[in-house]
């Protein structure tokens, strides 16, 4: 009779411990910074095409970036459903992003706040009269200010973005390395 070897192979996964309070706080953050830069950016490009003007480099890239950032966190979700989130999966994807959040802040910055014809110099450059009951008057202004403070909200939210990203890339190390208390 012949010697049988059995050879048994155990496959060990190793089980990563995310932060339930700070990932979901994370992913909340994420979610609103991504339907920011997707809503302000398509309604800058609805405006675009009704008064017939080309659309700055900004507005397609913002809108991209937006949609980059929904589809990373539903892939984070659909991992975390199958308890399958990788450390260094997000990593990379948190460190994309970051180059993506950084390019649109720093353009939307020179936008915002430019040597000349800056968003922000026409911003303070139409002021209605006060006492005027003019409807049109009162319209434009509301407009204006309206664009204005769409402006400065994707602003705030490409710093935020930058920096909520930055954040995921420690905590994605420090969960690598076991390193929360």
């Amino acid at each position: 009779m012949a010697n049988e070897t059995v050879v048994r192979l155990i496959e060990r996964r190793r089980k990563y411990e995310w932060p339930e309070a700070q990932l979901n706080f994370w992913l909340l953050i994420m979610i609103v910074s991504g339907s920011v830069l997707l809503g302000i950016f398509a309604y800058f490009m609805t405006v675009q095409h009704q008064f017939r003007l080309n659309n700055p480099w900004i507005f397609p890239y913002s809108i991209a970036t937006g949609a980059l950032t929904l589809l990373f966190v539903a892939i984070i979700l659909a991992l975390i459903a199958q308890r399958q989130l990788l450390p260094g999966l997000v990593m990379l994807g948190s460190f994309i992003l970051f180059v993506l959040y950084l390019t649109g802040l720093i353009e939307t910055s020179i936008q915002l706040y430019g040597p000349t014809n800056s968003v922000n110099y026409y911003c303070g450059l139409y002021k209605p009269a006060s006492g005027v009951r003019d409807g049109e008057a009162t319209l434009a202004w509301l407009e204006t200010s309206g664009l204005c403070m769409d402006w400065k909200a994707v602003f705030s939210f490409y710093i935020v973005g930058s920096v909520f990203l930055l954040w995921m890339m420690v905590m994605s190390y420090q969960v690598n390395r076991d390193d929360f208390e």
